[in-house]
């Protein structure tokens, strides 16, 4: 063995981490490996002539797992909620103003007069819904069920979208897609000033803080057992880090691919279905059109918003719009042009202000849909493998605690916590 830890997180994004951050603190040796030239992943932020740029469009949800694990670690970001105003409703080709309240549920061309009727009702009782029994349900027959004309269930589809970034409708939990949308009426979401990077920044520091080691460019090749559990973790070159507890925070697939001899994490890789979106994040000197901030498709699986308009994420007098196209599997039209159209409706001639511009047909969003097929949250593995001693998970598809960075960020917390339980139960039952 080169060297020994007493754990190794395989996996430098968010939940790797927060995980070695709340180890290290607690006083155990812990190495990161992390295969890029940098941590971060998904959440990194490329930073270009003044802007800001995440990949793809990113929110913080406010009040959820992951607020508080980043406030546990001590890392500080401001931001604020997205626009209020310039908002628009994008249904069959038309542009209706988005609605908001009494006067503009009244106004809008949306909706016809039943449906404005429901719609009322529907925004004053989805807080007290109970998402429980719908976690067998899916989306699709949940608003098929629930909702009786079909303005309100494109509407109610497309704030599942909007919340959940999915647009799988018959695959996703009701009972998971009506809680994520209830916490996002009632806390709201954050765009965060300087991009996600400060969340990697501010959770490196705080490993680095705790005395994490964490290796950057370094690839994991496998987990090493000895007796059915945990004993070292190969790396790609050949050397080995002896641990006696190994926390993978990345796929399934990349999980199952680590620990071969688990048919635990082979069977959730072969169930996980990833969400995927594709984004276009533009850039521009200048906004052609400062009225119209927002528009969300609710026939089409579409997204754009002005993210500079909340946080600061532009320079002077520039604008940073993030467009998507959720599910661009499921949706039927090329996404580059679609977001492209959507984009130029509403700011036209934004070419000619043009500045930056990335398009990425595939993202992932989410390791795994949160599906009915199981139960919802109920079907996602725990933070412990069950058929491999000391081997342990964090990610977006892990635990039962909420979506995107609430999942990553709450079972890396949990991952954390239960390798400490472990430890202080081993001297127990050695002495048994």
């Amino acid at each position: 063995m080169q060297n020994t830890k007493d754990v190794v997180v395989i996996g430098g994004g968010l939940a790797g981490l927060a995980a070695a951050a709340y180890l290290g603190r607690a006083g155990r040796s812990v190495a990161l490996l992390e295969k890029a030239r940098a941590p971060g992943g998904r959440a990194a932020t490329q930073e270009s002539h003044g802007f800001s740029m995440n990949l793809g469009a990113h929110a913080l949800y406010c009040g959820g797992a992951a607020h508080e694990v980043l406030g546990e670690l001590g890392v500080r970001f401001t931001g604020a909620p997205p626009p209020a105003s310039g908002a628009f409703a994008l249904d069959r080709g038309t542009f209706h103003t988005m609605p908001s309240g009494a006067l503009s549920l009244l106004t809008t061309g949306l909706f016809g007069l039943a449906a404005k009727v429901e719609m009322a009702r529907v925004l004053g009782g989805l807080a007290a819904m109970n998402p429980a029994p719908l976690a067998s349900v899916p989306v699709s027959a949940w608003l098929r069920g629930a909702f009786r004309t079909p303005e309100v269930r494109r509407f109610v589809g497309m704030l599942v979208r909007l919340t959940t970034y999915c647009a799988d409708d018959d695959r996703q939990s009701a009972g998971a897609a009506l809680a994520q949308l209830q916490l996002a009426f009632a806390k709201g979401v954050l765009y965060l000033d300087g991009g996600w990077k400060t969340l990697v920044d501010g959770l490196r520091g705080a490993a680095t803080a705790a005395g994490v080691e964490i290796l950057t460019g370094v690839r994991a090749a496998r987990i090493g057992t000895e007796g059915g559990a945990v004993s070292f973790v190969e790396l790609a070159n050949g050397e080995r880090i002896g641990a006696a507890a190994a926390l993978v925070a990345a796929s399934p697939r990349a999980a199952a691919a680590l620990a071969p001899e688990s048919p635990a994490l082979a069977a959730h890789a072969e169930r996980a279905v990833p969400v995927h979106a594709a984004c276009l994040d533009v850039a521009l000197s200048r906004l052609p059109r400062p009225s119209f901030r927002v528009a969300l498709g609710v026939d089409r699986p579409l997204y754009l918003s002005l993210h500079s308009d909340a946080a600061r994420l532009a320079p002077a007098g520039g604008a940073l719009f993030h467009a998507v196209q959720y599910g661009p599997e499921l949706a039927g039209r090329g996404a580059e042009r679609e977001l492209e159209d959507l984009l130029e409706r509403a700011q036209p001639g934004h070419r000619d202000a043009l500045v930056e511009r990335r398009f990425l047909p595939s993202l992932v969003v989410s390791n795994a849909v949160v599906a009915a097929d199981g139960g919802g949250y109920a079907a996602r593995p725990g933070v412990r493998v069950p058929d491999l001693d000391g081997l342990f998970l964090a990610g977006d598809w892990v635990g039962p605690t909420g979506m995107l960075a609430d999942a990553s960020l709450g079972s890396a917390r949990d991952a954390a916590g239960a390798i400490l339980a472990r430890d202080a139960r081993r001297p127990l039952d050695r002495a048994a």
